[in-house]
């Protein structure tokens, strides 16, 4: 099945999980609890790495097509949510009471998330000048997240094997730089950076 033809079928999956989930009658406060009584946590070494990256005003771009409240009270809870970072999801949509009505704007999925979803917002006249890029991905979609991108020189992609190693290895070595199998860290993005901040 081509990308085109996965599309509808992804949107319509998301689009009845997120029903789904505002039938939970989920609320704000909901969020907090959950995430920390949850087993979520960020990969080792990312709080190192969002730090260094706020410090020397590195932007750092999250795409996720996951639930973006989530993945930042992850962040939050064993991290820290720094000015130069942002995060492209799927944002909830809470009424006056804090009960979740639905969710807001257009479905982020693994294919199209990409920095296109940011061409009209403010924090895209801080990347105008950019011309180099570290992509991280743990999936082919992954690879289109720079698409977009004006005036890129470099790009470096780090892809994360997870599972079905031996079904995906030589398809993500012909489309990543570098391919991480099972490795839960960040050590290798970590000791690049190292290296050029």
């Amino acid at each position: 099945m081509t990308i085109e033809e996965k599309i509808p079928f992804m949107m319509e999956w998301w689009t009845k999980a997120q029903s789904a989930i505002v039938a939970c009658n989920f609320r704000r406060e909901d969020l907090t609890r959950a995430v920390r009584e949850s087993n979520a946590m960020l990969r080792e070494g990312c709080d190192w790495q969002f730090h260094a990256l706020h410090e020397h005003n590195v932007p750092m771009l999250i795409f996720s097509a996951g639930i973006g409240d989530i993945l930042e009270e992850i962040i939050k809870q064993h991290s820290q949510m720094y000015a130069n970072m942002r995060v492209v999801s799927n944002y909830m949509d809470f009424n006056h009471d804090g009960m979740l009505v639905g969710f807001k704007g257009d479905l982020v999925h693994t294919y199209n998330k990409n920095e296109g979803a940011l061409r009209n917002s403010d924090y895209f006249t801080t990347l105008k000048e950019r011309r180099n890029i570290i992509l991280m991905g743990d999936s082919m979609g992954d690879l289109r997240m720079a698409d977009g991108v004006p005036n890129m020189q470099q790009i470096l992609k780090i892809g994360f094997l997870n599972d079905n190693i031996e079904e995906r290895l030589e398809k993500y070595k012909e489309a990543y730089d570098i391919v991480l199998v099972s490795d839960s860290t960040m050590d290798v993005p970590n000791a690049i950076l190292k290296k050029i901040l």
